[in-house]
């Protein structure tokens, strides 16, 4: 019985991975599940799969192939759709089904679906975590780790050794002495960490919806970061005229307002990768996300000479993601993509609406760096 419901479990769990990334643009754009989303799990809304289940007719109905009629008699077409004269009922309707799945599967059907490739760490980034290992067996422990099969073996040897055990009652007692522990050590092993940096335009040009295309993109690129590393921590910035480190919440409810001065947040960046994230030890990966506008020719001449000298030099990748805003004039990017046509380590996107998240997305992530 078990085996049967692991197996109707797994079937189950497949038909749910084939919905979700039937619906992944959807869930990606809409971003329903971020209100769902709890410390581990996060749960998703299918309306689209039905729970088989057996519907039993009345007694007085008959079996199958009965009623009247005769062989060859055609039968009647029967009600169309839409065509009801039922009465209001009492009965409960279809409601959306809920699942749950981890941040990890959810990371999976994500590269499954976009062809992300892995990410390989570069090798010198990396750092010692402690490891806790089970190694050995004592004769001492915790009755939490106690080894059933090693005790069960050491309680066997002494009956059969004392000629208490008796094979037309097997019956095995182990006793104080026969208890066998498992035992650990810690160990140190190599851990690939990584930073995420988002900055985002809060200047006057920068609307809620342009935010909210911010904030759905960051969340999916988390998700499939957080999969290919041990270790990872994030850090937000806003700017207008000026920059600022906040949190994030702040970082996604910040009213816009003010003019735009993109250096002030590539200067900010750049301190504290330079003096909280070495990059002999940390994979980082900066993300800014604009609408295109800056103050001016010099300040953008500015944050040229910062990504070239204190930021590139040091990052694994630097995307800057463009958003439609109708205030703003878009001309950052054309700089960028001037003046970076041949360094692979700037990526850029262009996200005129929600329905290039998806693409975006793949932009960013599927370089594999």
């Amino acid at each position: 019985m078990s085996q049967k419901i692991d197996a109707d479990h797994g079937r189950f769990r497949h038909i749910v991975r084939g919905k979700i990334k039937e619906n992944l643009k959807k869930f990606i754009t809409k971003g329903e599940m971020f209100g769902k989303k709890g410390k581990d799990k996060i749960s998703i809304p299918l309306p689209q799969i039905q729970i088989p289940r057996f519907r039993y007719g009345h007694q007085d109905k008959g079996g199958v192939g009965q009623g009247e009629g005769e062989v060859g008699d055609v039968l009647a077409p029967g009600q169309v759709e839409g065509e009801g004269s039922g009465e209001a009922g009492s009965d409960p309707g279809q409601h959306e089904l809920e699942v749950e799945l981890t941040i990890d599967e959810l990371a999976e059907i994500l590269g499954e679906e976009l062809e992300l490739p892995r990410i390989e760490p570069r090798g010198k980034h990396k750092l010692d975590a402690e490891k806790s290992r089970y190694t050995g067996i004592h004769k001492s422990g915790p009755e939490s780790l106690r080894h059933f099969k090693r005790t069960y073996r050491e309680a066997l040897k002494r009956q059969i050794s004392s000629g208490t055990y008796n094979p037309d009652r097997p019956v095995v007692i182990p006793i104080r002495e026969d208890k066998r522990y498992r035992s650990w050590k810690v160990s140190w092993e190599p851990e690939s960490n990584a930073v995420v940096l988002y900055m985002m335009d809060v200047s006057g040009s920068m609307g809620d919806e342009q935010k909210e295309m911010v904030r759905i993109e960051s969340f999916w690129i988390d998700t499939w970061l957080q999969s290919q590393y041990q270790g990872m921590e994030v850090r937000y910035i806003t700017h207008d005229a000026a920059a600022r480190e906040v949190d994030k919440d702040t970082f996604f409810r910040t009213r816009e307002s003010g003019g735009t001065m993109i250096s002030s947040a590539y200067k900010l960046c750049a301190d504290i990768i330079s003096t909280d994230y070495p990059s002999g030890d940390w994979n980082i990966y900066p993300f800014h996300f604009s609408d295109g506008d800056n103050w001016s020719n010099d300040d953008t001449r500015s944050c040229l000479d910062l990504l070239k000298t204190r930021i590139l030099p040091h990052v694994n990748q630097f995307g800057y993601g463009q958003v439609e805003s109708p205030y703003g004039s878009g001309q950052f990017i054309k700089d960028l993509r001037e003046n970076f046509k041949d360094d692979v380590k700037m990526v850029l996107s262009e996200i005129p609406d929600r329905d290039a998240i998806i693409r975006s997305i793949r932009d960013f992530l599927g370089k594999g760096r």
